[in-house]
């Protein structure tokens, strides 16, 4: 049976801030490009997958479709290519949209395919009567979005918005460090060091050309301080600028100063009247039902929606490895009510499977959904050395896993399509004695059953757990408690 789980991608790829978009028949995925184990963000080139509308099961692998060193400004490749979107223009190619860790540029290349490859084709920058023609510099250029309307005119969507105005500072290095540095490097790190950072998402414009500005940028979306009396008071722009139209209606989403939420605002208007809407997603369900514990590791958020074949899905992405530097990316089906809104909709293991995964066979324990521990935070902290020891999902040479399993430790699944199930074999290694609950519901109060674990071994092994699951559709939950630490590589069902 064909199925397909969350992440939607291979468990070796990290495609985060994905912008889903269908052209020719399928559904590509744009975005950064994190590494397994990184140490900054979006430390490869961009890569596209893609799929056919009537089978989001099967992601095909395009290649690498846009190299760092392919933009002037990055020649030495010191920066890292950051959150992109993709448009077709009106003159039917393709352009893909980008910036680079903080550089206040927005690049632009263009290919005739979706797939790619593309080409460097500019920096986004005014007309000659508007700044003189300059680059593009203002309110930190920054995840820029692009929307190609019905009529052909273009915008361009961007912005980072810290909660309080500051400016970037230079990093902590010594005399000596700065004057070992390239010129050029230098020169840029100068020149970031000065941007002001804005407090709103910005809109612009673009000429036919999809790189000159028509205009000055304009708020399309507030953001800091400037949410009071808005409508997006808690819920103000931060980042991750996304745009889509849908029947008549404008539907811009971006990550709120919350960072691990996606919201999303409404217009009839491309450029104004955005009205805010509510939270589509957060990778830690917060929000959802009133809910305040996170069902996992908060972290920043990005992506965009996509309609395939009358449905609607959101993409998103989760945080791995203990740190915010190897994410990866996941989506779930929403739903678009007749008002135009759209609920909050939870996270889950079965994605984009178009329903609930068999209870049968084999899966990865990384596909969890859930994953807590006692030290589980209700806040971002990327400073906090916690994140980088609790229990997470981790990789070694291809192979993903759960590691730092503990006492408290509890391990999510939604949803599965259980018929007849009697035991489930979990495989792991650690040094561990205790006991493993397997249930149906998140308290583990349903169809509970306790089973004692003993493990010591680096060598991986399975384990046979007794289970009384009632047929039906169901969530599926392990609660770990003992002593010791295990890692758990996946699981599998027998009647």
């Amino acid at each position: 049976m064909e199925q397909i789980y969350n992440p939607y991608l291979p468990l070796y790829e990290y495609v985060p801030d994905g912008e889903p978009h269908v052209f020719d028949g399928r559904v590509y995925i744009y975005g950064s490009h994190d590494v397994s184990g990184g140490k900054a963000y979006c430390e490869d080139h961009y890569v596209t997958w893609s799929a056919p509308v009537d089978n989001l099961r099967d992601w095909r692998y395009e290649g690498v479709i846009y190299r760092r060193t392919q933009d002037p400004s990055n020649a030495k490749d010191e920066m890292q290519l950051w959150a992109p979107d993709v448009t077709k223009g009106p003159d039917g190619r393709y352009y893909l949209y980008y910036c680079f860790s903080f550089y206040p540029e927005i690049g632009v290349a263009v290919s005739d395919s979706p797939a790619g490859p593309f080409e460097f084709y500019g920096h986004v920058k005014y007309p000659a009567h508007i700044r003189e023609g300059a680059v593009l510099r203002e309110y930190m250029p920054f995840d820029p979005a692009v929307l190609t309307d019905d009529d052909g005119r273009v915008y361009l969507y961007y912005g980072f918005a810290p909660a309080a105005d500051k400016e970037m500072s230079m990093p902590d290095l010594s005399q000596e460090e700065l004057a070992a540095m390239p010129e050029e490097m230098r020169a840029k790190m100068e020149t970031i060091s000065k941007i002001q950072f804005g407090e709103n998402g910005m809109v612009a414009e673009l000429e036919p050309d999809m790189i000159t500005l028509k205009e000055e940028p304009r708020v399309s979306i507030p953001g800091g301080h400037h949410t009071a009396g808005t409508g997006f008071e808690g819920h103000g722009f931060f980042e991750a600028s996304s745009i889509r139209k849908i029947g008549s209606t404008y539907y811009f989403v971006y990550s709120s100063h919350k960072s691990h939420e996606l919201c999303y605002a409404t217009s009839d208007k491309p450029d104004r009247d955005f009205v805010y809407g509510g939270t589509i997603v957060s990778n830690g369900d917060i929000g959802l039902n009133g809910r305040e514990d996170p069902v996992s590791v908060l972290g920043n958020n990005h992506g965009g929606i996509v309609e395939v074949n009358g449905e609607y899905y959101i993409f998103y992405h989760r945080q791995t490895q203990g740190t915010e530097f190897s994410r990866q990316g996941c989506a779930e089906k929403i739903q678009i009510a007749e008002d135009g809104s759209i609920a909050q909709v939870e996270i889950t293991s079965c994605g984009l499977n178009g329903g609930p995964l068999a209870a049968s066979g084999s899966y990865p324990a990384a596909i969890a959904c859930h994953l807590t521990c006692p030290t589980t935070r209700k806040t971002i902290e990327y400073s906090d050395p916690v994140m980088k020891t609790q229990t997470r999902i981790t990789q070694r040479q291809n192979v993903s896993y759960i590691t730092a399993i503990e006492d408290g430790t509890k391990i999510g699944y939604k949803y599965f399509t259980f018929d007849a199930q009697k035991s489930i074999a979990i495989e792991v290694r650690g040094n561990f004695r205790g006991t493993v609950t397997v249930s149906t519901d998140e308290a583990g109060r349903e169809s509970a059953v306790r089973c004692e674990l003993a493990v010591n071994g680096e060598n991986w092994c399975e384990k046979l757990l007794s289970a009384a699951i009632p047929d039906g559709v169901r969530a599926l939950y392990f609660a770990f408690s003992g002593e010791g630490t295990l890692e758990m590589k996946g699981f599998s069902f027998f009647g």
